[in-house]
This record gives C-alpha cells, structure tokens and sequence, in this order.
C-alpha cells in the first residue's frame, strides 16, 4: 500500500511541530509521504522567544526548533523561502510559486497569524509598507528590523500593552533604550488580567525602566519625529514597535472557499469544512481553546498525527486550558482561566492580595474547591503551587493563604520545597505536557542533563518558563 500524501502549508511553530509528531509515528515514511511549504527562508524557529532575541539573551540561531538537516534526516520535502499561489480541492493539488505542484490525500494549514497594524496616519507609506522606523514585533525579520534601529539612550515607543508589546518593551528597555508603551485600555494585559494586577505590573515595570500612557492612542507618526497621540501630546521616537494584537491568516483558506470566521473553523478532529483540509495554530479557530500560544497547538499536533498516521483514529482535540506567562526579565507572571472573576460572581470564592510596593499581586478564583482561575504576579511559589491545581482539577486546601503565599503545595525546583516532594504526575512543562514523572524515566534512561531531558521529553523548549524546575529536578536526580 502507498504512502499517504501529507502536504502541510506553514513552517511555523504549529507546522514544524505536527511534522515531528507524524514522523515519531512514523520515522521512515513508510506511512505518511510529508511535505512542507514554509514562506520564510528560515529553519523553524520559536516565536515565543524572540523578546529574549530582542533582549540580546539569545541569537536566532539559539532559538531554531530544528537542525538545518532534520528534515533530510526524517524524509520530510521542505520547502523553504516558498509560497503557495493556489489549492484545487477536486483535483488536490496545491499549486507553488516555483510553477511546482504537490498532490495530497491530506492537506493540513498551518499559516499562523500575522501582525495587526493599526490604521495611524503614517505608520505606511503610500505603498502599504511600514513607514521609516516603524518595525513589527512578530517574527525574525522584525528582530532584525527592530536591533538595527534601537540604539542605548534612543527613544522607542511600543504601540500595544498586551503580552508580546511588553515582552519587546522590556527586551529593548534591557538594552537601554528609553521605551515608552502606548495602550488604548486602561491598564495592561486586559485579557489576562483585572485592573489590580494590571496597575500593579505597571508600577513594576516602570522600576525597570519603562514608561506608559495607558487610555492613548497613537493619531499619527512623523518618521524621524515621533508620535503625535490622540490627546494632542507628542512622544519623540526613533522608533516605532508595532504589538497591536494579531489577526489569523486565513486569506488562503477563504480563497478556497473554507469556511471562515475569526480564523478557519475546526472541528474536534481538526478537520474544516472539507474534510481533507485540516487546520492547526494560531489560524484554526476551535471553541475550546485560545489562539496566539504555543501550547494548544502543539497539543493540536498530538493529536493530528495519531489521525494523519492512524496511530489513534478516535484521537480529538478537547480544548486547551490556557497558563498565560508573560516572558520579561526581572517580571514573574501567570494567569490563567477565569481572571475576571469578582467576589460578588455567584457559586466563586474569590481572594486577593496586592503587594504594590513590592511589585506583588495574587488572586485567587475558586468554585466547588477547585482552582478555576487565578492572576500571580511576583509570587513564583504560589504560580506552581496553584498551577499544579489547576492542571491536575484536584481540591485546593483549606488553608487559602497558604495557597496565595506558596506554602500549600511543593514547587518543582524551588528553594523553599524539594522536588522530592512533587508528584509524579505533576505537569512541569505545559508546553509539552511533561510531567516530573516522565523526566524521571527520561533521566533514568540515560538523559542525565538539562540540555539532554529537553532532547528526550521536549521540556524547557515551549515558553522557557519551567526552566529552573527541570533544572531543580535534575539537580536532584543527580544527587539521589
């Protein structure tokens, strides 16, 4: 029997990942015949490190998913630096720009997001492309755009106050430029977070040296001036970040007659409206999960490559319960599940305590003793206490403070607790889904280092921010 032909368009975090999951089902091709479109000329890369890249804490190539040659290696066609002018879905052929065709049983897109740019005068020229000094924050290019502009003592504002405007606002301000963020709400991070912690963050990072006008919008840009904002003030800047939010790329899906929403809508079996198109990452819209992060599409990739493969034809895609980390140097913050939750909400206990003077906010949301959300800011204890809780839907304790200090729960790799003392089955890595008792067997199967447990279970190579537990449980592991 032939192998089944497995185009995926999107080279992206979501593409790269379902391309390693067909082939751990299937290491020779003997089942699935797989090719790859990307349309940037690099390898794979994680986008969610790319404020460490701008921050100078890491290169391009340190971010890369994959070797260069992984795909020679593994029998997957790649290619790179290529786009796709068209898809027949009588005939199944997606046609390239090269004038080369590909024929699939299975088409899977991958085509991610893209930038949102606001509609400031300015900000383009007359042709549609970003004005002088005026950089996106979304993908290598734009890391390189931005680092070829941003100079120590410069002025530099960032359009956006959400989590990848604050990760560039950070990463520039650590590199010495004089960073002023512009937001239209009230306070940061509004999606992930209630007013309390959003004031509180704000007052944190301003410690680090990071400016805000929060209730602003940007009314236009004067290349080599600044920004004019829509109170009549004035921002001088040399440059111009543009973190505004992100729209799903569906522009391939819709000309193909897919249907489309706020991104190409998926069944649980990830399957659109063809049922030989599938849709994974930031431009599939499934009702049970979040677009824009990493882990509900690598979890997407799970599953389907047991489908793709046969490995697990009944395998669906339930939904993701989202841990929102916000990746700034010097700012520890989770937020996950029902933020908003107020102490009058019906059937929720709600707790908070805010530490502004310390840079310190913790809310808590319970209902029938499970945690159901909950904002942690500077408390690193209590975000792996209460996001073990979360994970496992397991009863809280009764001592609630305890919880929002950090003292209810062992914390995988933090001083206070022995990592002994973690469960096996708790997850350390949400990326990848790794718990501590995966790593055990990992280590015990011969990968007795950091770098080699992320080789072996994928842990540290989502977020990065279970780094110092893997590490923690490492280092235990080598002392017993």
């Amino acid at each position: 029997m032939s192998a089944r032909r497995v185009v995926v368009i999107g080279y992206g975090m979501a593409g790269a990942r379902l391309a390693e999951e067909v082939r751990r089902r299937d290491r020779t091709g003997e089942r699935v015949a797989l090719s790859v479109v990307g349309a940037e000329p690099h390898a794979a890369y994680n986008r969610v490190l790319l404020s460490s890249v701008v921050a100078g804490t890491m290169t391009p190539e340190s971010v890369r998913l994959q070797e260069p040659d992984w795909a020679v290696r593994h029998h997957v066609d790649l290619r790179l630096g290529m786009s796709v002018t068209g898809v027949d879905r009588t005939a199944r052929t997606v046609a390239l720009a090269d004038g080369s065709a590909l024929d699939y049983d299975a088409l899977v897109l991958a085509t991610g997001s893209t930038a949102w740019v606001p509609p400031t005068e300015g900000l383009r020229g007359e042709d549609g492309a970003l004005a002088d000094g005026v950089a996106c924050f979304r993908d290598l290019d734009d890391c390189a755009a931005i680092l070829a502009r941003a100079r120590p003592g410069a002025p530099v504002v960032v359009l956006g106050g959400g989590l990848l405007g604050l990760e560039a606002a950070r990463g520039l301000a650590g590199r010495g430029s004089l960073v002023t963020v512009v937001h239209p709400v009230g306070h940061l991070m509004e999606r992930q977070l209630d007013p309390g912690a959003g004031t509180v963050l704000a007052a944190a990072l301003a410690g680090l040296g990071i400016e805000f006008r929060l209730n602003r919008v940007a009314a236009r840009y004067v290349p080599g001036d600044g920004l004019k904002l829509d109170d009549g003030s004035h921002l001088p800047a040399d440059l111009v970040v543009v973190s505004a939010g992100v729209r799903a790329e569906t522009g391939l899906a819709a000309a193909i007659g897919l249907e489309v929403d706020r991104g190409v809508v998926v069944d649980d079996a990830l399957r659109t409206s063809d049922p030989r198109v599938h849709a994974i990452g930031d431009c599939a819209q499934h009702p049970g999960t979040v677009s824009g992060l990493v882990q509900p599409a690598w979890e997407q990739a799970e599953v389907l490559a047991d489908l793709l493969t046969g490995t697990a034809p009944a395998a669906r895609y339930r939904g993701t319960p989202v841990v929102t980390r916000l990746k700034a140097r010097g700012i520890d913050l989770a937020a996950l599940g029902e933020v908003h939750a107020e102490v009058c909400d019906p059937g929720a206990e709600v707790l908070c305590l805010q530490d502004p003077s310390r840079g310190r906010y913790a809310k808590l949301v319970l209902r029938e003793d499970r945690v159901t959300g909950a904002i942690l800011l500077g408390v690193p204890d209590a975000a792996a206490a209460i996001t073990q809780l979360y994970d496992a839907k397991t009863p809280a304790p009764a001592d609630r403070l305890a919880l929002l200090l950090g003292r209810a729960l062992p914390a995988a790799g933090t001083p206070a607790h022995s990592p002994a003392e973690l469960p096996a089955g708790a997850v350390v890595c949400r990326c990848n889904t790794v718990s501590k008792g995966q790593l055990v067997k990992a280590w015990r199967g011969g990968a007795c280092s950091v770098a080699d447990l992320a080789t072996a279970t994928r842990a540290t190579t989502g977020c990065g921010g279970c780094s110092e537990a893997v590490r923690g449980i490492a280092d235990w592991l080598a002392k017993s």
